[in-house]
């Protein structure tokens, strides 16, 4: 017996070029009179290769299937025909006489894959430079791309991304984005029950129609070693040295309450943190205001946190960002009268339609994750402008691709996601208060659901003195942290509905006072008001925790509203519903 073995100790490339050369010799030799025992990869236009054995009549029948991509070892002298197909019998110590079709062997591992067109089930980033998170195209729902090869296999025989042909560019597209027929790709998920939800949503403000994004549902992480809280206490620093420089107080503070969670500022508008490399490549003034010691304090104080058992989230500020519009004018929000960016509420915006920009906040954020070892990247502004509805024809957005803004914004989160996760940390995506409000989307493209069933955590930001006057009823609302947050949550939880794979939710609570152009007499937020804010969008049914926004992240402002820091609001919450209905 001729038994042809191959050293799993080489390289991939070697396998392949070993394992073919064998393959051709005992093909060659088949017809020799001694049984030959080859190895070949088993190839197929989808993830399992069926495996048949032969009836008493001759007929074939399927009785298993192996995973594609698998190497197995073939009995050459052992093949067989019915109904025109030959079939080649697997070398398998007591498993009887199983075989497999001939043409499903093949004498290498990137011949396994055998789709040649696959269709587009959810719009998607095509990605030629997965180093760097570059997209060189879209691929759009409803339309077939010729594969022209793939990433890697999965365990269970699926393809991780396929590289495509799209537009005449080559990239990468993920395979749960695709379907291998074009009436499957052109189907809404379960559209008898969301295309009614989502199709009754009015766009009275130019954000889209809601029901031109995606709602087929998205698997969350779960990593290894990257616990998230399932209620995250969370408070946040800015990125001043005062600030991060004195994390061991914050730490002591934070100990000394039941606060297990912090965010910090990686790049807000016109402060970056450090002098990050993805800066120096699309945003050198970004990367000049980095400061030179920073990076240090950072490695220094998420060590710190991490050592004392804390969740450390990093924020971005996406599309709010002057220093990289200074760097970059053509991926800006431009006027169409002069052609210069457009300056609006203090800053220049990038066009979230701009996938540079896309680029450039992604390759932040994964760097930020590879040198801090962030557990959570949470980007902010990931929006368009607020406030622009009068004066809409006058700016240009650079719509590359003909997108409304509520699919923009879901696509962003959607290419952020995939692209970090790789990197082995979870999305959060901040969205005004304004979005759980139903029958509407909003002019600067966040839409609740839509963006709720991509992320892994949703936080929305009701501060009560956003809210206009009557919100709820009260004349108000700033003044009424209980009655505005319970209202919200109410409404929340709704739209939490609207989509199959809601995201986690964890909300920014206003902890400053109310701010005198809003209202000369609102009240002070202490930690009774703070306290209020949290219990009722608890007693409401929200969970998953809190964030504080107060923007000076004064650390003796903090300690003065410790108390509100120091409760099991989730206990209490489900004490006061069981004290009521009994």
């Amino acid at each position: 017996m001729c038994l042809f073995t191959i050293d799993y100790s080489m390289n991939r490339r070697e396998r392949v070029y070993i394992g073919s050369v064998l393959f051709a010799f005992c093909v060659l030799y088949a017809g020799c009179g001694k049984p030959i025992s080859a190895e070949g990869w088993l190839a197929a236009a989808g993830s399992g290769v069926p495996v048949y054995v032969q009836q008493s009549d001759k007929r074939m029948i399927v009785a298993d299937t192996i995973v594609r991509g698998s190497v197995v070892s073939l009995l050459p002298d052992d093949v067989v025909k019915y109904s025109g197909e030959r079939y080649i019998r697997l070398s398998e110590a007591g498993r009887g006489k199983r075989y497999v079709q001939l043409s499903s062997v093949v004498e290498s591992e990137e011949l396994t894959v055998r789709e040649d067109t696959v269709w587009i089930r959810t719009a998607a980033s095509v990605i030629d430079d997965t180093l760097h998170s570059h997209i060189c195209g879209l691929a759009e729902k409803g339309v077939g791309y010729r594969v022209i090869g793939y990433d890697y296999l999965q365990g269970d025989g699926e393809v991780n991304r396929y590289k495509i042909l799209c537009g005449g560019v080559e990239g990468y597209v993920y395979r749960k984005y695709v379907v291998l027929s074009q009436a499957e790709s052109e189907l809404r998920y379960m559209a008898e029950m969301y295309d009614s939800i989502h199709g009754a949503v009015r766009n009275p403000y130019g954000g889209g129609e809601a029901i031109g994004c995606d709602y087929y549902p998205v698997e969350k992480p779960d990593f290894i070693g990257n616990k998230m809280p399932e209620e995250a206490y969370t408070l946040y620093l800015n990125i001043s040295p005062a600030v991060i420089g004195k994390i061991d107080s914050f730490i002591d503070l934070a100990k000394q309450t039941r606060i297990n969670a912090f965010v910090l500022d990686m790049k807000d508008n016109e402060c970056p943190a450090f002098k990050a490399e993805s800066m120096e490549r699309y945003s050198p003034t970004n990367y000049k205001w980095g400061g030179k010691t920073k990076q240090r304090m950072y490695e220094y104080a998420v060590q710190r946190l991490h050592d004392e058992g804390f969740y450390v989230i990093g924020r971005i500020t996406c599309f709010k960002d002057s220093y990289f519009v200074q760097d970059n004018p053509d991926c800006a929000i431009t006027s169409r009268a002069t052609g210069e960016p457009f300056y609006h509420n203090k800053a220049y915006w990038p066009s979230a339609y701009d996938r540079r920009v896309w680029q450039f906040n992604v390759e932040l954020a994964k760097e930020c994750v590879r040198k801090f070892g962030l557990n959570e990247i949470n980007f902010d502004y990931v929006r368009f402008p607020d406030k622009l509805q009068s004066i809409e024809d006058s700016i240009d957005y650079h719509n590359q691709y003909n997108e409304s803004k509520v699919e923009a914004i879901q696509r962003f989160v959607q290419y952020a996601c995939d692209e970090i996760h790789n990197a082995g940390a979870y999305v959060s995506i901040d969205v005004f208060g304004e979005t759980t409000n139903k029958g509407y989307t909003t002019p600067y493209g966040q839409y609740w659901p839509a963006l709720s069933n991509v992320a892994d955590v949703i936080c929305g930001m009701p501060y009560p003195d956003h809210f206009a006057v009557g919100y709820g009823g009260m004349a108000k609302p700033w003044n009424n942290p209980y009655a505005t947050l319970k209202i919200w949550g109410d409404k929340a939880l709704s739209r939490q509905r609207e989509c199959p794979t809601p995201a986690r939710m964890r909300t920014w609570i206003q902890s400053y006072h109310v701010l005198r152009y809003v209202d000369p007499n609102g009240i002070s937020y202490d930690a009774g008001e703070m306290r209020q804010e949290i219990e009722g969008m608890y007693d409401a049914g929200v969970r998953g925790g809190y964030i504080t926004w107060l923007s000076t992240s004064l650390l003796h402002l903090y300690q003065e509203k410790a108390e509100a820091f120091s409760h099991d609001y989730r206990a209490e919450a489900e004490a006061r519903r069981d004290s009521i209905s009994r």
